[in-house]
């Protein structure tokens, strides 16, 4: 079983637990993809990017204004092509945990400045269609990054789901 496949199947156990992503329910949201690198890595997103990454752990902050359940499907499935800086990651990386919430508002850049103050960034990562310096933060304690996202969803009464 593939790393994707591997993913899919978890993001569908997942499903089953708590994120309806039955044809028909749409969820409008944001979420906080938690990976693992397991050895440092230069990966190169697109024609222009190149991120160095050092192995630990990284939380990615994005929104799903068009449907949370279909944006998850597409980074823990298999991609058919590489389009977003999370793309590239997430072929080079574990998910180990993913939370969302519902929301209709745009909360991915508090959510991201509030965990600026707390955690290095990894500088203009996932941040393109915003004025952020970035939406990817590094941490080598993979409790203490839940307990920090967690607490930025709580601070903006988001109510956080975990799953995976």
């Amino acid at each position: 079983m593939t790393h994707r496949d591997k993913r899919l199947k978890e993001y569908n156990v997942a499903a089953s637990n708590g994120l309806d992503t039955q044809r028909g329910v749409t969820m409008t949201g944001m979420y906080v993809i938690l990976v693992e690198l397991d050895r440092a890595k230069e990966i190169v997103a697109g024609r222009k990017h190149r991120f160095a990454f050092q192995k630990g752990f990284y939380a990615y902050v994005g929104s799903a204004l068009a449907g949370l359940e279909r944006r998850l499907a597409r980074h823990l499935g298999a991609r058919r092509r590489l389009h977003w800086h999370i793309d590239y990651l997430l072929n080079a990386a574990e998910v180990r945990i993913v939370i969302c919430a519902e929301t209709s508002d745009r909360k991915e850049c508090v959510v991201a400045q509030t965990l600026s103050r707390r955690l290095p960034a990894v500088t203009k990562f996932g941040c393109s269609d915003c004025h952020c310096p970035s939406h990817l933060f590094f941490c080598q304690d993979p409790e203490a990054l839940k307990g920090y996202i967690l607490d930025a969803f709580r601070r903006l009464d988001l109510n956080p789901l975990v799953i995976i």
